[in-house]
């Protein structure tokens, strides 16, 4: 994820959210569909280098320049499961990076309420 959404000199990252904080959430709150496609598109985003910049590592051995490069090709790729894989993470980082006060604050946007917990799935 924060390959993903990675900080600008504009925009906070996905590393300064809670991420742990999300992921926990999330993994509870969401189906168990849902959370296995985020698992498969982190095992696909991991093992794909070798298809998108030629290099037989995987990506969290990747130096930083490598590591954007194949970000930024493995989710544009023409291949759509590859494609589609890295949209599960997107997905899923967008909903943790998007509701953070200090992301939500640059869009001059208020900060969302405290979740009140009376939906689940």
């Amino acid at each position: 994820m924060r390959a993903l959404y990675p900080r600008t000199e504009h925009l906070p990252g996905i590393e300064d959210t809670d991420l742990s904080g999300f992921l926990v959430r999330y993994q509870r709150e969401s189906t168990f569909l849902m959370w296995l496609g985020l698992m498969a598109g982190t095992f696909v985003f991991i093992a794909s280098p070798l298809l998108t910049i030629y290099i037989p590592l995987p990506s969290f051995l990747l130096s930083e320049r490598q590591l954007d490069r194949h970000a930024s090709r493995v989710a544009g790729s023409s291949i759509y499961l590859l494609r589609q894989a890295i949209f599960l993470i997107k997905l899923a980082a967008g909903l943790c990076w998007g509701a953070d006060p200090s992301v939500r604050k640059r869009f001059a946007m208020e900060p969302y309420a405290a979740d009140p917990g009376t939906w689940r799935t």
